[in-house]
């Protein structure tokens, strides 16, 4: 597959690696007509002990554990937010700089074409790590990069898993003092994580149901659709096999042919010609036809419960840049306004393509908090990023409008009355620093988590670990098999294996320090942990210890079906 070249191409691949992991110190919680508490800064996710193990202790509420605002370069963010997040995020939208060769007041969009790439390479690296495997990512663009993004995305999700280039108009009252040749619209390119899993729902069409006008006895809008086919590949020779006699209610044989003498064919296989008239579907007309008149067969199509059809790509009916000022100005009347603020109907079009209630959204280019405030009114789940004071200064308090209830963008059209809650966060310290020891600050759901995702490659969740013990949870492996039989191949079945069981002892997890029962593995420590693995859903599994130093022989560990990792040596997240 052709891939860009760039100055400097080789090192940005290596950017997100080098990356340090950081703290996320929690400044505030915001819930609905109460200013925000407060509270002392602390490391995410939690004091010590085993409390407060991950931020989305409540998957299906959308309160202020739920939903994160992060101040902080996004790159750092993104690296911060994976051992939590790790193929969990639904839909990521970003509206990234345009690198329009004009100053922002926002952004520094004048960057170099290198310097652009570099910055987007490892940003979308980070991105696709976070998404689920059903997931998706929209990024907005115009002509400067567009094209150069394609290919670039081409390469980090697979040219296998492009879904669609949207054109959105973003402008709705031309300028006369323009040149001749004026831009209107922007790109908005869509990828899946993968896109044999990605699941993107159609657009609920009620006009659909003007085009069934006939009524069935049973009161069923449906419509009568002629069993020949028409139009392109129509003829015999296009599908031989769809050239056949049927029975006309008086007994008479029926071909398909065309009005003008040539051979046609019917568009159902006799298969579902036989199924249609099983269930009353085949219905049989008179028409007259050179004087006389013949049977005609047609099937009889019902009205869906929920009329749907494709979504378009050109984006006319989502509001413009210009509805999107005004409601800026209407919620933040006193700040400095954004040139690039997205409407609010455009976020709702692509959270209703590609996600649910409850899903997980992510926004790490956040500029006013567009994308935030759609997810929150049609209750997902939402994280977002802003590097700048704008952070505080525009996403904040429009956020806090949001769950106060505002009623501008698309409050009405979802019926949005406010409520839910967010946490304001800002990037701490380093969790380890470059002698790979760990951060006094970091708490034990903070170590955990790294350690979870350096031996499963996946997100840590606390709901499968044990609160206040060391245990967090057992690795499975999902092997798959099928096998043929007489009747054909069978459906692919998953063999759940039980690869290991995770512990950790650090921060005095077991509440007492002193070797003999702490952060040491020693005889007492392993009859304490073996007693609590046997509580374990798998209780033959094998045992990953992790631990500040070992007293036991490597025989008395392979007797307990037992690997110790020493901490900080063989924390590799670096």
């Amino acid at each position: 597959m052709p891939t860009l070249d760039w100055l400097n191409r080789a090192s940005a691949f290596t950017t997100a690696a080098r990356v340090p992991y950081r703290l996320l110190e929690q400044v505030s919680v915001h819930t609905p007509t109460a200013a925000a508490s407060a509270p002392a800064p602390s490391p995410l996710w939690g004091e010590g002990g085993g409390e407060g193990l991950h931020p989305n202790a409540n998957p299906n509420s959308n309160f202020s554990h739920d939903n994160l605002l992060i101040q902080g370069d996004n790159l750092e963010a993104l690296k911060a937010l994976l051992p939590f997040y790790r193929g969990q995020v639904k839909c990521i939208f970003i509206d990234p700089p345009y690198n329009t060769q004009s100053a922002f007041e926002h952004y520094d969009d004048n960057l170099e074409h290198a310097q652009w790439l570099s910055m987007m390479l490892p940003r979308l690296q980070l991105l696709r790590e976070l998404l689920r495997e059903d997931g998706s990512i929209w990024v907005t663009i115009d002509d400067n990069e567009g094209h150069y993004l394609k290919v670039l995305m081409d390469e980090v999700f697979g040219r296998g898993n492009f879904v669609a280039t949207f054109i959105w108009q973003k402008v709705d009252s031309p300028n006369d003092n323009k040149p001749a040749i004026t831009p209107d619209h922007e790109f908005l390119l869509s990828y899946a994580r993968n896109l044999e899993a990605a699941t993107f729902k159609k657009k609920k069409a009620e006009s659909l149901i003007e085009a069934y006008g006939t009524v069935d006895e049973q009161g069923h809008r449906c419509r009568d659709r002629l069993l020949k086919k028409n139009g392109k590949n129509s003829l015999r020779s296009d599908r031989p096999s769809m050239y056949f006699k049927l029975d006309a209610p008086d007994g008479t044989s029926v071909w398909p042919t065309h009005d003008d003498g040539r051979e046609a064919r019917w568009s159902h296989s006799p298969r579902g010609i036989e199924e249609a008239r099983s269930e009353g579907r085949l219905m049989w007309k008179q028409r007259q036809r050179d004087g006389a008149a013949v049977w005609v067969p047609y099937i009889r199509e019902f009205a869906p419960a929920v009329p749907v059809r494709p979504h378009p790509t050109i984006l006319l009916d989502v509001k413009t840049s210009r509805q999107a000022k005004a409601h800026q100005r209407e919620l933040l009347p006193n700040a400095e306004q954004f040139d690039t603020v997205k409407p609010e109907h455009l976020l709702e079009r692509v959270l209703e393509i590609a996600t649910n209630e409850n899903d997980l959204i992510l926004d790490s280019f956040l500029g006013s908090g567009t994308t935030a405030a759609v997810a929150h009114k049609m209750g997902r789940r939402w994280i977002g990023i802003e590097m700048g004071e704008h952070a505080a200064t525009h996403c904040l308090p429009r956020l806090q409008k949001v769950i106060d209830g505002e009623q501008g963008g698309i409050s009405k059209a979802v019926n949005w009355q406010g409520g839910g809650g967010f946490r304001f966060m800002r990037l701490g310290e380093a969790v380890f620093d470059e002698a790979g020891r760990i951060n006094p600050a970091v708490r034990f759901a903070t170590l955990a988590a790294f350690v979870w995702q350096q031996e499963t490659g996946t997100a840590f969740d606390a709901l499968e670990a044990t609160p206040g013990t060391p245990y967090l949870g057992t690795h499975y492996e999902f092997n798959s098999c099928s096998r043929t039989s007489l009747l054909g191949e069978e459906p692919i079945s998953f063999i759940k294996t039980p690869k290991f069981a995770a512990y950790l002892l650090f921060n005095g997890i077991l509440k007492d320090k002193r070797p003999a029962s702490g952060n040491v593995l020693t005889q007492a420590v392993l009859d304490a942990l073996l007693a609590l693995h046997a509580t374990t859903p798998e209780p033959a599994a094998p045992l990953l210890v992790y631990g500040e130093a070992c007293r036991l022989g490597a025989e008395r560990l392979k007797l307990a079906n037992m690997t110790f990792k020493h901490i900080p040596y063989d924390v590799r997240a670096r």
